[in-house]
């Protein structure tokens, strides 16, 4: 598999035999899986560190929840939720951290903070500002696909062309942050896994891990615990879906990806461990 370079602050990310855990952590009421589990600093950094203990290899904070149907938040209050744990996690850890927003004064509050990578479900098209927020700060992004918003994307499922009008979607979207200064060495791509997509769409996703790859840019699949493999489990709930996630992230790995988005980091690096070795076993044949 072809190497590819992901950069972000004063760090770059080699990527392309060893796939890395981003680890979730939400510091919100309401999110699909973990909702309220860590809405204080002292446990959010708890579970931070833990993860951290674990193999991730980067903090995913996230403020406001983005499971179907939510409900946006304003970027004070998600900027109340988020800043504090940042600034104590970037005390107390080197391993980089993420801000899961779409706004970009929450961005710019993250970066300084001690953030270092924006993911952006709207692929830095909901805030007119984040192209600029994430280039003048020197941080990576991941470019999501949704179409819509979280309390919206369901209504927008249908597609004549799945991974082609995706891999269009991020050629402009790619194009459009370099000419706001944000260049494709810190650019990242993410098919939006749940978002505005049906639970067949989310498979034929996976399996197409890498087309989007060959677009030059690492990619990101985060699968963990999502309502298709809910389905496929005949309606296990979020957090007993961790062998089903398992599934997920092996396939994902096999068919390319770079990173994987999870709750269960412990579990997930196991697995993430077997099957880049069966990968790079293929690839060297």
């Amino acid at each position: 598999m072809q190497n590819l370079d992901f950069c972000f602050a004063d760090m770059t990310w080699h990527l392309g035999s060893a796939p890395l855990i981003m680890g979730i952590l939400n510091v919100t009421p309401d999110s699909f899986s973990d909702g309220g589990d860590y809405a204080s600093t002292d446990r959010a950094i708890g579970r931070a560190l833990a993860m951290v203990e674990q193999g991730a290899a980067v903090i995913d904070v996230g403020g406001e929840s983005t499971r179907p149907g939510s409900m946006a938040v304003d970027a004070p209050e998600e900027i109340r939720r988020v800043v504090p744990v940042i600034e104590e996690l970037s005390r107390q850890t080197t391993t980089p951290i993420s801000i899961d927003t779409a706004k970009a004064p929450v961005a710019k509050a993250a970066i300084e903070a001690g953030a270092a990578i924006v993911n952006d479900v709207s692929g830095l098209h909901a805030d007119p500002d984040m192209a600029g927020v994430v280039a003048k700060g020197g941080a990576g992004c991941v470019i999501m696909h949704m179409r819509g918003t979280p309390e919206t994307m369901q209504q927008f499922t249908h597609y004549d062309d799945l991974c082609g009008q995706i891999s269009t979607y991020f050629r402009e979207t790619i194009a459009y942050a370099e000419s706001e200064g944000v260049p494709p060495t810190r650019i990242m791509l993410d098919s939006g896994i749940g978002f505005s997509k049906t639970a067949e769409q989310n498979l034929t996703l996976i399996a197409e891990t890498g087309r989007f790859r060959q677009l030059g840019r690492p990619v990101l699949v985060g699968p963990s615990r999502k309502s298709f493999i809910g389905t496929l489990l005949d309606g296990t709930p979020p957090k007993e879906r961790v062998w089903g996630t398992a599934g997920a992230v092996a396939a994902a790995i096999i068919y390319g990806a770079d990173v994987l988005r999870v709750h269960d980091v412990e579990e997930m690096r196991q697995v993430a461990v077997v099957a880049s070795a069966i990968r790079n076993a293929a690839a060297s044949d």
